[in-house]
């Protein structure tokens, strides 16, 4: 089973603007530098956080107890003018993780509640026996030469964002998730979807968008596990050790 995190500024537009707006560059800032400073915690215990629309973050959590959590929240709350809540969700899929964690938190009040400040909603945990992580790390083939080198920036920046909104139709159906993790890059939390299922999405976005992607796949007991296996199962596609459009990785496979 898969745990995802959501993690929400508690009050976040109104405050904003209070008591008049603050200057945009500072909100950009602020928000960088929390995601930052949410990923290093997370990551310390194995997890992995996604950006979502940064006053909102989604995180794969398996290893992190609910007393990890509310050290994390603390540490904001401390340290920020914001402060978060979070919901924590369990699931055989991410989307499904994702979607309790989401209605945990929801429970509790809205976003933008003056009430609600630094809940833990828990609607589920995953114990270590059954603790399973599977990402693809998707790329897109030949950016550089075809794309970044030739056109303008924002024309390239277009398409990924292109191939995202592909990619997030498809995988989103599968009960998979995706986000975009910087360059041509994309990883998508992806428990329950076989290397078959992965590889007819990654033809069918090419046969639709002209673009081709290729894809590495881990399997682990954590995210932090997980995404390094899959970067090293996509790295063997790009130096030629295997010619499949997505290669899987077993934990069991390195050191």
């Amino acid at each position: 089973m898969i745990q995802m995190t959501l993690i929400q500024i508690d009050n976040y537009g109104p405050w904003t603007v209070t008591p008049t707006p603050r200057a945009e560059a500072d909100l950009q800032i602020l928000q960088a530098e929390l995601y930052a400073d949410i990923q290093r915690q997370f990551a310390a215990k194995g997890g992995l956080v996604f950006f979502t629309r940064f006053d909102n973050m989604l995180a794969i959590t398996n290893n992190v107890d609910v007393e990890d959590h509310l050290r994390i929240q603390k540490s904001i709350g401390n340290r920020y003018p914001i402060t978060i809540s979070m919901g924590v969700g369990a699931a055989e899929t991410p989307y499904e993780a994702q979607r309790d964690a989401t209605a945990a938190l929801q429970n509790y009040g809205g976003a933008q509640s003056e009430e609600r400040k630094e809940v833990l909603a828990i609607d589920g945990l995953v114990n270590k026996d059954d603790s399973f992580v599977q990402i693809a790390h998707i790329d897109i083939n030949g950016i550089t030469d075809s794309l970044t080198d030739i056109i303008p920036a924002y024309d390239t920046s277009f398409i990924v964002n292109r191939v995202q909104h592909f990619l997030m139709k498809k995988l989103i159906e599968k009960g998979s998730l995706v986000f975009f993790i910087g360059g041509d890059n994309f990883m998508s939390p992806c428990n329950g979807l076989s290397p078959e299922g992965l590889l007819k999405i990654v033809e069918e976005i090419e046969d639709e968008t002209n673009i081709a992607l290729k894809a590495g796949i881990g399997k682990a007991p954590t995210a932090e596990k997980a995404a390094n296996l899959a970067d090293l199962a996509l790295e063997e596609i790009r130096g030629g050790v295997t010619y499949d459009l997505v290669h899987v990785m077993n934990e069991k496979l390195v050191d």
